[in-house]
Protein backbone atom coordinates (compact mmCIF):
# COMPACT_ATOMS: atom_id res chain seq x y z
CA UNK A 1 0.00 0.00 0.00
CA UNK A 2 1.30 3.41 -0.83
CA UNK A 3 2.86 5.70 1.82
CA UNK A 4 0.94 8.79 1.38
CA UNK A 5 1.85 10.32 4.78
CA UNK A 6 5.23 11.24 2.66
CA UNK A 7 2.67 13.87 0.72
CA UNK A 8 1.30 15.82 3.75
CA UNK A 9 4.79 17.19 4.05
CA UNK A 10 6.01 20.40 2.67
CA UNK A 11 9.36 21.35 0.51
CA UNK A 12 10.78 22.42 3.42
CA UNK A 13 10.77 19.50 5.61
CA UNK A 14 7.44 20.09 7.69
CA UNK A 15 4.99 17.10 8.37
CA UNK A 16 1.31 17.70 8.65
CA UNK A 17 -0.90 16.39 11.32
CA UNK A 18 -3.23 18.47 13.16
CA UNK A 19 -5.79 20.09 10.86
CA UNK A 20 -7.82 23.10 11.96
CA UNK A 21 -11.56 22.72 10.51
CA UNK A 22 -13.85 26.15 11.00
CA UNK A 23 -18.01 24.32 11.11
CA UNK A 24 -19.62 27.90 10.88
CA UNK A 25 -18.95 31.63 10.25
CA UNK A 26 -21.58 33.06 12.79
CA UNK A 27 -20.56 33.47 16.42
CA UNK A 28 -22.56 35.10 19.19
CA UNK A 29 -19.90 37.66 19.87
CA UNK A 30 -18.50 40.01 17.80
CA UNK A 31 -15.10 40.75 18.51
CA UNK A 32 -12.82 43.73 17.53
CA UNK A 33 -9.96 42.03 16.67
CA UNK A 34 -11.70 39.64 14.90
CA UNK A 35 -14.82 40.73 12.90
CA UNK A 36 -14.68 44.03 11.04
CA UNK A 37 -17.12 46.96 12.69
CA UNK A 38 -19.52 47.04 9.88
CA UNK A 39 -19.73 43.37 10.24
CA UNK A 40 -19.26 41.14 7.03
CA UNK A 41 -20.75 39.03 4.46
CA UNK A 42 -21.37 35.46 5.16
CA UNK A 43 -20.95 32.61 3.32
CA UNK A 44 -24.83 31.35 1.50
CA UNK A 45 -25.77 28.10 4.10
CA UNK A 46 -25.79 25.98 0.10
CA UNK A 47 -21.30 26.90 -0.26
CA UNK A 48 -20.90 25.64 3.44
CA UNK A 49 -19.87 22.07 4.46
CA UNK A 50 -22.82 19.88 5.89
CA UNK A 51 -22.20 17.57 8.59
CA UNK A 52 -21.61 14.50 6.29
CA UNK A 53 -18.88 16.39 4.38
CA UNK A 54 -17.16 17.26 7.22
CA UNK A 55 -16.88 14.31 8.34
CA UNK A 56 -16.07 12.78 5.26
CA UNK A 57 -13.06 15.73 4.70
CA UNK A 58 -11.77 14.73 7.99
CA UNK A 59 -12.03 11.08 7.41
CA UNK A 60 -9.22 11.53 4.44
CA UNK A 61 -7.18 13.57 6.12
CA UNK A 62 -7.15 10.95 8.96
CA UNK A 63 -6.09 8.32 6.35
CA UNK A 64 -3.04 10.88 5.29
CA UNK A 65 -1.62 10.82 8.76
CA UNK A 66 -3.36 13.76 10.65
CA UNK A 67 -3.90 12.96 14.61
CA UNK A 68 -4.79 15.98 15.69
CA UNK A 69 -8.58 18.10 14.88
CA UNK A 70 -9.55 21.30 16.41
CA UNK A 71 -12.86 22.73 15.63
CA UNK A 72 -13.39 26.19 15.60
CA UNK A 73 -15.67 29.04 13.97
CA UNK A 74 -17.09 31.58 14.39
CA UNK A 75 -18.64 30.11 17.23
CA UNK A 76 -18.22 26.35 16.73
CA UNK A 77 -20.82 25.32 19.25
CA UNK A 78 -23.53 27.75 17.90
CA UNK A 79 -24.10 25.66 14.48
CA UNK A 80 -26.98 23.60 15.20
CA UNK A 81 -25.65 20.04 14.18
CA UNK A 82 -22.66 20.81 16.23
CA UNK A 83 -23.32 18.02 19.01
CA UNK A 84 -23.58 15.52 16.20
CA UNK A 85 -20.47 16.60 14.53
CA UNK A 86 -18.45 16.34 18.02
CA UNK A 87 -19.58 13.26 18.25
CA UNK A 88 -18.82 11.72 14.82
CA UNK A 89 -15.49 13.16 14.39
CA UNK A 90 -14.71 11.54 18.22
CA UNK A 91 -14.97 8.08 16.51
CA UNK A 92 -12.45 8.65 14.15
CA UNK A 93 -9.29 8.00 16.41
CA UNK A 94 -7.52 11.33 16.93
CA UNK A 95 -7.03 13.84 19.58
CA UNK A 96 -10.24 16.01 19.23
CA UNK A 97 -10.67 19.36 20.69
CA UNK A 98 -12.26 22.86 19.89
CA UNK A 99 -11.96 26.47 20.51
CA UNK A 100 -15.01 28.56 22.16
CA UNK A 101 -16.07 31.33 23.17
CA UNK A 102 -17.57 29.02 26.53
CA UNK A 103 -20.86 30.78 26.04
CA UNK A 104 -22.56 27.68 25.69
CA UNK A 105 -20.54 24.85 26.96
CA UNK A 106 -22.73 24.07 29.69
CA UNK A 107 -25.06 22.34 27.11
CA UNK A 108 -22.11 20.34 25.87
CA UNK A 109 -20.20 19.19 28.93
CA UNK A 110 -21.91 15.26 28.13
CA UNK A 111 -21.00 15.86 24.39
CA UNK A 112 -17.58 16.61 25.15
CA UNK A 113 -16.71 13.61 27.26
CA UNK A 114 -18.81 11.21 24.85
CA UNK A 115 -16.48 12.22 22.35
CA UNK A 116 -13.03 11.85 24.33
CA UNK A 117 -12.22 15.84 24.78
CA UNK A 118 -10.39 16.73 27.63
CA UNK A 119 -8.80 20.17 26.51
CA UNK A 120 -10.72 22.94 25.53
CA UNK A 121 -9.43 26.36 24.55
CA UNK A 122 -11.81 29.18 25.94
CA UNK A 123 -11.25 32.94 24.26
CA UNK A 124 -11.29 36.12 27.17
CA UNK A 125 -9.59 39.48 26.45
CA UNK A 126 -10.88 40.59 29.95
CA UNK A 127 -11.58 39.80 33.53
CA UNK A 128 -13.32 43.00 33.64
CA UNK A 129 -16.79 43.04 32.83
CA UNK A 130 -17.04 46.63 31.06
CA UNK A 131 -13.94 45.73 28.74
CA UNK A 132 -15.15 42.25 27.74
CA UNK A 133 -18.52 43.86 26.97
CA UNK A 134 -16.61 46.54 24.81
CA UNK A 135 -14.24 43.93 22.98
CA UNK A 136 -17.21 41.49 22.36
CA UNK A 137 -20.23 44.30 21.80
CA UNK A 138 -21.62 41.97 24.06
CA UNK A 139 -22.73 41.35 27.54
CA UNK A 140 -22.06 37.57 28.44
CA UNK A 141 -18.90 38.27 31.16
CA UNK A 142 -20.70 36.46 33.85
CA UNK A 143 -22.04 33.46 31.86
CA UNK A 144 -18.12 33.09 30.33
CA UNK A 145 -16.92 32.99 33.80
CA UNK A 146 -19.32 30.43 35.19
CA UNK A 147 -18.70 28.10 32.35
CA UNK A 148 -14.84 28.61 32.40
CA UNK A 149 -15.04 27.46 36.28
CA UNK A 150 -17.71 24.62 35.18
CA UNK A 151 -15.51 22.84 32.68
CA UNK A 152 -12.54 23.49 35.49
CA UNK A 153 -14.57 22.19 37.80
CA UNK A 154 -15.31 18.67 35.60
CA UNK A 155 -11.20 17.88 35.38
CA UNK A 156 -10.88 19.21 31.74
CA UNK A 157 -7.66 21.17 30.90
CA UNK A 158 -8.69 24.64 30.04
CA UNK A 159 -7.00 27.37 28.20
CA UNK A 160 -7.47 30.82 28.02
CA UNK A 161 -7.13 32.88 24.89
CA UNK A 162 -5.82 36.37 25.30
CA UNK A 163 -5.51 38.77 22.40
CA UNK A 164 -3.26 41.60 24.56
CA UNK A 165 -3.29 45.11 22.71
CA UNK A 166 -2.26 47.94 24.10
CA UNK A 167 -3.71 50.18 26.04
CA UNK A 168 -6.27 47.82 26.17
CA UNK A 169 -5.84 44.71 28.67
CA UNK A 170 -1.97 44.88 28.52
CA UNK A 171 -2.48 45.87 32.26
CA UNK A 172 -4.26 42.90 33.31
CA UNK A 173 -1.26 40.06 32.31
CA UNK A 174 -0.81 39.66 35.91
CA UNK A 175 -4.25 39.15 36.46
CA UNK A 176 -4.83 36.47 34.29
CA UNK A 177 -1.58 34.95 35.30
CA UNK A 178 -3.13 34.86 39.29
CA UNK A 179 -5.46 32.30 38.04
CA UNK A 180 -3.45 29.82 37.50
CA UNK A 181 -2.33 30.00 41.49
CA UNK A 182 -4.40 27.50 42.61
CA UNK A 183 -5.89 25.88 39.53
CA UNK A 184 -4.16 23.47 36.84
CA UNK A 185 -5.52 26.28 34.37
CA UNK A 186 -3.34 27.83 31.60
CA UNK A 187 -3.41 31.28 29.72
CA UNK A 188 -2.43 32.01 26.55
CA UNK A 189 -1.29 35.43 26.13
CA UNK A 190 -1.74 36.09 22.45
CA UNK A 191 -0.03 39.04 20.04
CA UNK A 192 -2.31 40.95 18.31
CA UNK A 193 -2.28 39.98 14.83
CA UNK A 194 -3.29 41.82 11.83
CA UNK A 195 -6.43 40.54 9.19
CA UNK A 196 -9.00 41.88 7.55
CA UNK A 197 -11.22 45.01 9.24
CA UNK A 198 -9.30 44.41 12.34
CA UNK A 199 -7.88 47.61 12.40
CA UNK A 200 -4.71 46.31 13.30
CA UNK A 201 -1.28 48.67 13.51
CA UNK A 202 1.89 48.36 15.64
CA UNK A 203 1.51 50.75 18.21
CA UNK A 204 -1.00 48.07 19.39
CA UNK A 205 1.16 45.29 19.42
CA UNK A 206 2.20 44.01 23.01
CA UNK A 207 5.40 41.67 22.23
CA UNK A 208 6.74 38.50 24.13
CA UNK A 209 9.33 40.71 25.41
CA UNK A 210 7.38 43.35 26.87
CA UNK A 211 4.94 40.79 28.34
CA UNK A 212 7.47 38.36 29.50
CA UNK A 213 9.24 42.15 31.17
CA UNK A 214 5.86 42.87 33.11
CA UNK A 215 5.73 38.91 34.21
CA UNK A 216 9.87 39.25 35.87
CA UNK A 217 9.14 42.71 36.95
CA UNK A 218 5.72 41.70 38.89
CA UNK A 219 7.65 38.05 40.23
CA UNK A 220 11.05 38.54 39.96
CA UNK A 221 13.26 36.78 37.03
CA UNK A 222 13.99 33.96 39.43
CA UNK A 223 10.60 32.80 39.95
CA UNK A 224 9.83 32.94 36.32
CA UNK A 225 10.46 29.12 34.90
CA UNK A 226 10.51 27.91 31.43
CA UNK A 227 8.93 24.77 30.76
CA UNK A 228 9.85 22.86 27.89
CA UNK A 229 7.81 23.27 24.68
CA UNK A 230 6.38 20.65 22.91
CA UNK A 231 7.19 19.60 19.45
CA UNK A 232 5.21 21.93 17.15
CA UNK A 233 3.91 24.18 20.01
CA UNK A 234 3.22 27.86 18.58
CA UNK A 235 3.48 29.35 22.07
CA UNK A 236 6.41 29.67 24.69
CA UNK A 237 5.69 28.72 27.77
CA UNK A 238 6.25 29.66 31.28
CA UNK A 239 5.07 29.41 34.84
CA UNK A 240 5.40 31.06 38.47
CA UNK A 241 7.32 28.86 41.02
CA UNK A 242 4.60 26.96 42.90
CA UNK A 243 1.54 27.93 40.71
CA UNK A 244 -0.08 25.08 39.90
CA UNK A 245 -1.10 26.12 36.80
CA UNK A 246 1.38 27.85 33.80
CA UNK A 247 1.34 30.65 31.19
CA UNK A 248 2.72 31.12 27.59
CA UNK A 249 2.79 33.71 24.85
CA UNK A 250 2.29 33.22 21.34
CA UNK A 251 4.68 35.12 19.48
CA UNK A 252 3.37 34.96 15.78
CA UNK A 253 4.78 38.62 15.36
CA UNK A 254 7.20 38.78 16.68
CA UNK A 255 8.78 35.78 17.02
CA UNK A 256 6.70 33.59 14.40
CA UNK A 257 6.82 29.57 14.87
CA UNK A 258 6.92 28.76 10.99
CA UNK A 259 9.95 26.42 10.73
CA UNK A 260 7.92 23.96 13.42
CA UNK A 261 4.05 24.27 11.78
CA UNK A 262 2.34 20.93 11.64
CA UNK A 263 -1.24 22.90 11.18
CA UNK A 264 -3.37 22.82 7.82
CA UNK A 265 -7.24 24.84 7.77
CA UNK A 266 -10.32 24.09 6.70
CA UNK A 267 -12.44 27.02 6.37
CA UNK A 268 -16.15 27.05 7.05
CA UNK A 269 -16.97 26.57 3.13
CA UNK A 270 -14.09 24.03 2.66
CA UNK A 271 -11.26 25.82 1.45
CA UNK A 272 -8.22 24.76 2.12
CA UNK A 273 -5.50 27.33 3.81
CA UNK A 274 -1.77 25.84 4.43
CA UNK A 275 -1.14 28.97 6.44
CA UNK A 276 -3.30 31.25 8.84
CA UNK A 277 -1.44 34.61 6.97
CA UNK A 278 -1.80 32.75 3.30
CA UNK A 279 -4.56 34.69 0.84
CA UNK A 280 -3.83 31.66 -1.17
CA UNK A 281 -7.10 28.81 -0.70
CA UNK A 282 -7.73 25.36 -2.39
CA UNK A 283 -11.43 23.99 -2.87
CA UNK A 284 -11.54 20.86 -1.43
CA UNK A 285 -15.68 21.36 -0.97
CA UNK A 286 -16.20 21.48 -4.90
CA UNK A 287 -13.76 18.16 -6.00
CA UNK A 288 -15.67 16.22 -3.06
CA UNK A 289 -19.17 17.39 -4.73
CA UNK A 290 -18.19 16.95 -7.89
CA UNK A 291 -17.72 13.04 -6.28
CA UNK A 292 -13.81 13.34 -7.57
CA UNK A 293 -11.11 12.66 -5.37
CA UNK A 294 -9.94 15.13 -2.57
CA UNK A 295 -6.17 13.94 -2.19
CA UNK A 296 -4.49 15.50 -5.26
CA UNK A 297 -5.62 19.12 -4.12
CA UNK A 298 -4.62 18.04 -0.59
CA UNK A 299 -0.93 17.15 -1.43
CA UNK A 300 -0.67 20.33 -3.61
CA UNK A 301 -1.29 22.85 -1.09
CA UNK A 302 0.56 21.45 1.70
CA UNK A 303 3.53 21.20 -1.03
CA UNK A 304 2.78 25.24 -1.83
CA UNK A 305 3.04 26.20 1.73
CA UNK A 306 5.55 29.13 1.92
CA UNK A 307 8.88 29.35 4.59
CA UNK A 308 6.98 31.92 6.62
CA UNK A 309 3.68 33.11 7.00
CA UNK A 310 2.27 33.18 3.92
CA UNK A 311 5.28 34.63 1.80
CA UNK A 312 5.27 37.24 4.13
CA UNK A 313 8.57 36.61 5.16
CA UNK A 314 9.76 39.63 6.65
CA UNK A 315 8.63 42.83 9.12
CA UNK A 316 7.69 44.98 6.51
CA UNK A 317 5.91 42.50 4.37
CA UNK A 318 3.96 41.45 7.19
CA UNK A 319 3.07 44.82 8.28
CA UNK A 320 1.49 46.36 5.13
CA UNK A 321 -2.28 46.41 5.22
CA UNK A 322 -2.46 45.61 1.55
CA UNK A 323 -0.98 41.83 2.32
CA UNK A 324 -2.49 41.16 4.72
CA UNK A 325 -6.42 42.60 3.81
CA UNK A 326 -5.91 40.25 0.96
CA UNK A 327 -6.75 37.77 3.14
CA UNK A 328 -9.56 36.69 5.12
CA UNK A 329 -11.09 38.20 8.40
CA UNK A 330 -10.54 35.64 11.41
CA UNK A 331 -14.12 35.41 11.73
CA UNK A 332 -14.23 33.76 8.04
CA UNK A 333 -10.95 31.74 8.53
CA UNK A 334 -11.27 30.22 11.62
CA UNK A 335 -9.88 31.29 15.11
Amino acid sequence: MENKAIYMQDTHGRAHNYLRISITEHCNLRCTYCMPAEGIALTPRPHLMTADEIVTIAQTFVNLGVTKIRLTGGEPLVRKDAKQIIQRLGKLGVKLTLTTNGILVDDFMETFKEAGITTLNVSIDSLKKDKFNQITRRNYFDKVIENIALLDANGFQVRLNVVVIKGFNDNEIIDFIELTKDSNIMIRFIEFMPFDGNQWNKEKLVSYAEILDQVENYYAVANVKRIQDKPNDTAKNHKIESYKGNFSVISSVTNPFCSTCNRIRLTADGKLKNCLFSNSETSLLDTLRAGESIEPLIFQNIKAKHAMRGGMDDDAKFQNPELFSQNRSMIKIGG
